[in-house]
């Protein structure tokens, strides 16, 4: 039996790369990643993975990854909740029209499955906890509403034009190569190795669901395999408040931490985490990493990757 071929746009960003170590050691598959490094690097990526220079909004580029491609997983997107509130316009364009023009190549290509990264939180809006996938989605930033327009479009091809589509509504990913992410895990980790001050945005008391990479890209390969369509959470399942965040931090460092509280920011969900119960019982995702082991592991390769 061939490899499965599949194509990873965003294919050399945090997610990419890791989902590209573990389907290459899966076995089975030809991973291909496209990506234009505005984020990525092409030199993080495993041995084995063809790579491909490009942007979601080249669909000439798009056209010549796409020949041959039995699956796609679309992670590229412009993924920051606050630069999308300074520039909509430029999430507006990476994260809508992108999407769509790799949809229209998807389909003149043949390509028969999709396995999007959507979100959770930020596509619903402040809501009460935990979220799932038949509330009715009311975004709070423009990043929310571009996800959402994308998992419509996603649906219309897929009702339209006979591609199979999953939206996978990631929550907050953290784990190795994450160390030029923004997010809070990776951020606090170099502030504190860098002996720097952390910075919280309101009380600490604001409660998200982190999700390992490793269960992560366990899930999406789950999903890869599956006929499942349409909107699933995937995260722990569990909320977790930046306090509590920190302290995890503080015994997994062993170090004491400057801690700098201010004010909350405009746009922001105060407390959501995940029902992980769809996509448990449609693919069995079972995500079994605890906070601090995934912690521990996390600081370990910031630690190596800082001294390297």
């Amino acid at each position: 039996m061939s490899n499965k071929t599949i194509l990873i746009t965003g294919g050399a960003g945090f997610v990419g790369v890791n989902l590209a170590a573990h389907l290459l050691q899966a076995g089975g598959f030809e991973v291909t990643a496209f990506d234009n490094e505005v984020l990525g690097n092409r030199a993080h990526l495993p041995e084995g993975t063809r790579f491909i220079s490009g942007d979601l909004r080249d669909r000439d580029a798009l056209a010549a990854a796409l020949e041959g491609q039995e699956v796609v997983v679309h992670l590229a997107a412009d993924t920051r909740v606050m630069d999308s509130i300074e520039n909509p316009r430029f999430n507006f364009e990476n994260n809508v029209i992108g999407s769509f023009n790799l949809l229209e190549a998807a389909r003149a290509a043949g390509t028969g499955r999709i396995v999007a990264a959507s979100t959770g939180g930020a596509i619903l809006g402040e809501v009460p906890p935990p979220v799932h996938e038949e509330m009715v989605a009311e975004p709070a930033a423009p990043y929310g509403a571009s996800k959402l327009a994308m998992e419509g479009y996603l649906s219309a091809f897929a009702g339209a034009y006979g591609l199979t589509g999953a939206a996978l509504r990631f929550s907050n990913i953290y784990g190795p190569r994450s160390y030029h992410k923004g997010s809070v895990v990776a951020h606090f980790y170099k502030r504190i190795l860098a002996g720097e001050p952390l910075t919280v945005y309101g009380d600490g008391s604001q409660a998200r669901d982190f999700l390992f990479i490793g269960d992560l890209v366990r899930g999406i390969e789950a999903a890869i395999g599956s006929d499942a369509v349409g909107p699933f959470q995937l995260g722990s399942g569990q909320p977790t408040t930046v306090n509590e965040l920190l302290d995890v931090m503080r015994r997994v460092t062993g170090r004491e931490l400057d801690v700098r509280y201010e004010p909350f920011r405009a746009g922001e969900l105060h407390r959501t985490w995940c029902d992980i119960s769809k996509a448990k019982k449609t693919f069995g995702f079972d995500p079994d990493t605890s906070l601090e082991v995934g912690m521990a592991e996390t600081w370990a390769w910031f630690q190596e990757r800082a001294g390297a």
